[in-house]
C-alpha cells in the first residue's frame, strides 16, 4: 500500500514525486507512467524555453510560480551541471497598432516583477540585426535548457529517494476503497492511500476514472515548427516573439535558438484530432468524438474562428508560415526553413467555451488532479511541485 501514487511521468509528475520524497521521507511513493521513457509528450515536444513570467495576468499562479520557476530552474541546472543559457528574449512590434500592446505588455512585467527594458528600433537592431520591427521589450531573464535533461535529472533524485518509478505502466480503472484507490494497470494493482492526477494530455480522463468531475475538458492543440537550416541559423540570436495578438489565447509564431544550436520558428495553433497527434493525418475517434461532441469546444471555434482559420492556413501552406515569420525577420525565404517536430498542448477548456487561464488543481479527500498546466509549467515545475505537496494531507503519512 503506497501513501502517495502519482499518475503521468511529465516534468510536473516527476517534480512532484521529488518534492514528496523530500517532505516525506518515510513515505512510500511511486509513480507511475505508460510510456517507457520519461517527458514523452507535452514536455519532451516543447520548444525548451524558461520563461520570465512577463505575459501572465499579476497575481495569478502563472506570473507567480513562473517568477519563482525561473530562478529555481536555473539554480537546479547550476547545482546539477545541466546545459542551460540564460539568453534573455526580445519581443517586438512590427506595426503601428502593435505599439499600445507592447506598452500594456511592459507594464504586465512590471506589475510581474519581470527585469525588463524597453528597445528602440535601434537597439532590438544590436541584439538581433535581422529583426524587422518599430520597437521592442528586452527580457533579461528568459532562458533555454533541455527538459527531457530537467527530467531525467528529476527522475534519478526521486529514485535515489526511494520513490518506486514504474515505466510502461498505464492506468485502466481506478477504484474507489475505504483506505484510499486501487489502481488497475497493464502491469497488475496498485493501493494507494492519496493519488495525485499529473497526467497532462489525460487529465480530465483520469480525474474521470476517479469518479470526480474535472471542471475542464482538454482539448489538444498541435503546435507545427519548422527548423531554419543551418547555414540560416546567424539570423536568429535570442528568441524572438511577436507581442501576442490579444484576440487570440496563443503567443504566435516566434523564433527560438535550442540548448543544442538549432533555431526553431513556430509554432502555429491548430485543433489535433488526437490528444498525442503530432502529425497532420494522426486521428483517434474517441479523442475525436470527446471534442466535437463538447460544446465548450464549439463555443470557442465561434469566438476565434477567423483566427482559427489563419492557422489552419498556415499549417497547411509553407508559404503562409513563412510569411508569418517575414513579420518578424524579412530575409527568411521558404528554401530557408525545413519542417520538424510537433507538439500538443493540452489545453483545459470550459463548458462556456472559456480556455482555463491559470495552473488549476483539484483536491478532495483523497486525490489531487493538476487539470490545468500549460507553459509554462515546465519552467515553473519545481514550484508547482511544492505547492502540490503543500497541499497533500499530512495524516496520509501517520
Amino acid at each position: 500500500m503506497y501513501n502517495f501514487t502519482i499518475v503521468g511521468g511529465g516534468i510536473v509528475g516527476l517534480s512532484t514525486a521529488m518534492a514528496l520524497s523530500q517532505r516525506f521521507p518515510k513515505a512510500k511513493i511511486a509513480l507511475l507512467e505508460k510510456e517507457a521513457s520519461w517527458a514523452a509528450h507535452q514536455t519532451g515536444h516543447n520548444s525548451g524555453v524558461i520563461h520570465s513570467g512577463i505575459y501572465y495576468q499579476a497575481g495569478s499562479f502563472k506570473a507567480k510560480l513562473c517568477r519563482e520557476g525561473n530562478r529555481s530552474m536555473v539554480a537546479f541546472c547550476e547545482e546539477h551541471n545541466i546545459n542551460y543559457q540564460v539568453c534573455g528574449k526580445v519581443i517586438v512590434a512590427t506595426e503601428p497598432k502593435e505599439l499600445p500592446l507592447l506598452e500594456n505588455l511592459y507594464q504586465r512585467g512590471l506589475a510581474n516583477e519581470t527585469e525588463i527594458s524597453k528597445l528602440n528600433k535601434e537597439q532590438v537592431q544590436e541584439i538581433e540585426p535581422h529583426v524587422n520591427c518599430l520597437a521592442g521589450i528586452w527580457v533579461k531573464s528568459t532562458g533555454i535548457v533541455d527538459y527531457k535533461q530537467v527530467c531525467e535529472k528529476y527522475a534519478l533524485l526521486a529514485s535515489d529517494r526511494g520513490v518506486d518509478l514504474y515505466n510502461n505502466t498505464c492506468v485502466n480503472k481506478i477504484k474507489s476503497i475505504s483506505e484510499g484507490y486501487v489502481l488497475e494497470t497493464n502491469n497488475g494493482e496498485y493501493k494507494t492511500s492519496f493519488l495525485i492526477n499529473c497526467a497532462g494530455l489525460y487529465s480530465d480522463r483520469v480525474t474521470k476514472l476517479a469518479q470526480e468531475q474535472a471542471p475542464a475538458k482538454i482539448v489538444p492543440f498541435r503546435g507545427e515548427y519548422y527548423e531554419l537550416t543551418p547555414e540560416k541559423r546567424y539570423l536568429v540570436n535570442k528568441p524572438i516573439y511577436p507581442v501576442p495578438n490579444p484576440d487570440f489565447p496563443f503567443l504566435g509564431v516566434h523564433f527560438t535558438p535550442g540548448i543544442d544550436g538549432s533555431v526553431h520558428a513556430g509554432p502555429n495553433a491548430v485543433l489535433s484530432l488526437k490528444r498525442e497527434g503530432y502529425h497532420k493525418g494522426d486521428f483517434d475517434l474517441r479523442d475525436f468524438m470527446d471534442t466535437m461532441t463538447y460544446p465548450g469546444f464549439w463555443k470557442l471555434s465561434a469566438k476565434y474562428a477567423n483566427e482559427g482559420l489563419q492557422e489552419m492556413l498556415r499549417s497547411w501552406s509553407k508559404a503562409i508560415f513563412v510569411r508569418s515569420l517575414q513579420r518578424l525577420i524579412p530575409e527568411i525565404q521558404p528554401e530557408d526553413v525545413v519542417p520538424t517536430h510537433a507538439g500538443v498542448r493540452a489545453q483545459a477548456l470550459k463548458n462556456d467555451g472559456k480556455l482555463v487561464d491559470d495552473f488549476l488543481i483539484v483536491n478532495s479527500d483523497k486525490a489531487m488532479h493538476v487539470c490545468n498546466a500549460p507553459s509554462p509549467a515546465a519552467t515553473a515545475s519545481l514550484e508547482i511541485g511544492k505547492q502540490i505537496v503543500a497541499q497533500v494531507p499530512v495524516e496520509i503519512c501517520s
